[in-house]
């Protein structure tokens, strides 16, 4: 699942929440929350590997004729508008949302794919966590509310994940 509770007691830090203040504690919970990724990085090279082995296979009865030179040129463009396009799929793919509790506050902190950093804090009292199933913009809408705001969370999950993190989280905040 393309979300993780981290435990800060197990020395893993997280990486976008803001520093503690001075005397403050470590958040008692981290939530990490990223994209699916269907096309892992190996697999990425294995594919442009396998398509560029498959593009010179009609090359080798051309060899050593003017038809090479011809055809040659619009594969390569080919092989590379692929390569461009894969990487700004995983440049844009490349969201992670960290949800950090306190027993005073929620702080939800967004890293976008070009560089923006999203912050929204509430304290947990007040938080709401909602779920719509067909108001919002993708089935099983994930909101955090409080402190005058509405806030998105994992609208990038799955359906079923989702449904998992909003139990998880409403699990969570009530435990508070």
């Amino acid at each position: 699942m393309p979300y993780e509770w981290l435990d800060p007691t197990t020395g893993k830090t997280p990486a976008l929440a803001p520093p503690p203040a001075p005397g403050e504690t470590a958040p008692s919970a981290v939530l990490h929350l990223w994209p699916y990724r269907s096309l892992p990085r190996r697999g990425f090279v294995v594919f442009i590997g396998v398509t560029s082995a498959l593009f010179l296979l009609p090359l080798m009865g051309v060899v050593g004729t003017p038809v090479l030179w011809g055809l040659l040129p619009f594969l390569l463009i080919t092989v590379a508008a692929v390569w461009i396009a894969l990487e700004r799929s995983y440049r844009d793919g490349s969201v992670l949302e960290e949800l950090s509790l306190w027993p005073d506050r929620v702080c939800l902190t967004r890293h976008n794919p070009r560089g923006k950093l999203q912050t929204w804090e509430a304290n947990p009292h007040w938080v709401r966590v909602e779920m719509h199933p067909t108001k919002g913009p993708v089935e099983n809408y994930v909101t955090l509310t409080g402190a005058g705001r509405c806030v998105e969370i994992g609208a990038f999950l799955s359906i079923e994940e989702r449904a998992a993190l909003f139990d998880d989280l409403n699990r969570r905040l009530k435990a508070r």
